[in-house]
Order: structure tokens, then sequence, then C-alpha cells
């Protein structure tokens, strides 16, 4: 089983230690992980900014740039959705729906592919789970609360699956952090509350570390820990995964 290591753009440019965390996790699991070296931006914030005729050249060299691979994982639940979800504007041909189909998220790709169970992992400290909307609502990697199903998270079960973590309750654990991309610039006072309204709820609830599958929102919540002067720290999901005390 080959696999393409899609690693976001943001992520390389401001986080590569999750992306050598996802590599890292990926080969302890056995997995062919290769990382296409002309790999670029999915599109995504050209297309959220009302130009997704301009992103269109974009998505077709995503395409190109990882059909031969049986699967594309990304630590990023947003930059997957987007891919998933808004490739359907381009023609359907066997090519696009193979990399369509094949692009996941981290954790879906751990538990509904590799099927694991136990990760050898150790995180000793109060962890409280962002779950971000678009893997949330849009990958369906959790159960919303407003939505009469069957109460699960891919997430807290991976992080089940690491020692001496404690996973915090939250009063609100499915509430968006008020990133959402340019939403966050273009409504930035918006933005801003949400995001103290995230934080606070963490710190209520005594956590240590904030962690999530996407890096964006994890971004936007340490810019305002930091601002506030705040002890709580950010982490990438896939960082616990692989820490080991």
């Amino acid at each position: 089983m080959n696999i393409g290591l899609f690693i976001p753009c943001y992520v390389n440019q401001f986080y590569p230690k999750v992306a050598i965390a996802t590599l890292s996790l990926l080969e302890k699991l056995n997995c062919n992980v290769v990382f296409p070296i002309g790999q670029t931006c999915c599109g995504q914030p050209i297309a959220n900014s009302g130009m997704e005729t301009e992103a269109i050249p974009i998505y077709h060299h995503y395409v190109k740039t990882f059909l031969e691979y049986d699967y594309i994982v990304a630590p990023s639940a947003s930059c997957v959705y987007h891919v998933r979800h808004h490739y359907d504007v381009l023609d359907q041909t066997k090519e696009v729906s193979h990399v369509r189909n094949k692009t996941l998220d981290i954790a879906e790709f751990l538990l509904d592919v590799m099927n694991i169970n136990t990760l050898n992992a150790i995180f000793p400290y109060r962890v409280g789970l962002h779950q971000s909307c678009h893997g949330l609502r849009g990958l369906k990697l959790a159960s919303p609360s407003e939505l009469m199903t069957g109460n699960y998270s891919k997430w807290e079960q991976l992080l089940g699956m690491v020692d001496g973590l404690e996973l915090m309750p939250l009063q609100f654990p499915n509430e968006c952090c008020g990133f959402g991309g340019t939403f966050s610039v273009m409504e930035e006072a918006v933005s801003i509350k949400m995001g103290r309204d995230r934080i606070k709820d963490h710190l209520d609830n005594q956590v240590q570390y904030i962690t999530s599958g996407d890096m964006s929102c994890l971004m936007h919540l340490d810019g305002l820990i930091r601002r506030q002067g705040e002890k709580l720290k950010t982490i990438h999901l896939v960082e616990i995964l692989t820490a080991n005390g």
C-alpha cells in the first residue's frame, strides 16, 4: 500500500514538526510513505475567497500529483474536506474520483484503513479536544451535538490509546473556534470573540493542552492565548500520538 503524504501549505511553512510527526506515525505503522516534492496547496484559501475558477488549475495539479497513490493522507480535516467535497467542480474522470475518494484525514486513515487499536505513546497531561468544524460536520469524524445520532469521536478514540493522557470534559465541545480561514480576517471581532469563548471553556476545565486535528484552528487559538498571557498550550493530534512522555 503506497501512501502519498499531503502536507497543507500553512503546515509546511509554519508547523513542519506536525508534518514530521505525521510521517513518523505512518512509518511506525509500516506504511510505505512518499512525500511528492511537487505538491502545493489544495486550493482551499482561493476558493473560500470566492475565486474558485482561479483555483481549478491548483485542483488539477493536486490530482496529477497524487494520482499514483493508493491513499493520500493529510493531518488536516479542513484540506481533506475541500478535496473530497469541492473538487466536484472538475470533470469526474476516474482519476479525479480516485484522488477525491482516497484523500483521507490521518484520524480516519488510522482507524478505518489501518484499524489500529493500540499506540506506543505517552502524554501525561490534561488535554482538551477542539473538534474542528470541517472534521466534525464535514468529514463526520465525530458526532455533533445537534444531531440525534450515536455518540462517537474518532479523535477521542485515538486519544484514548495514549498512556497518561487525561481527556477533560468541556461545556461546549462542538463549538467553532472562529477561525474559518478568511472569516477571521473579514470578521475579525466575531472571530476573536468566538476564539476567546473556546479558550475560556478549556481554562475553566483545567486543561493544560488543547489538541485538534486541524492546525489552522490551533494557530488561531494559540495567537489569542499568547495575547492573553495564558499558560495554556496547543498541540496537534499527531504530535500527541507520537509523544513518548
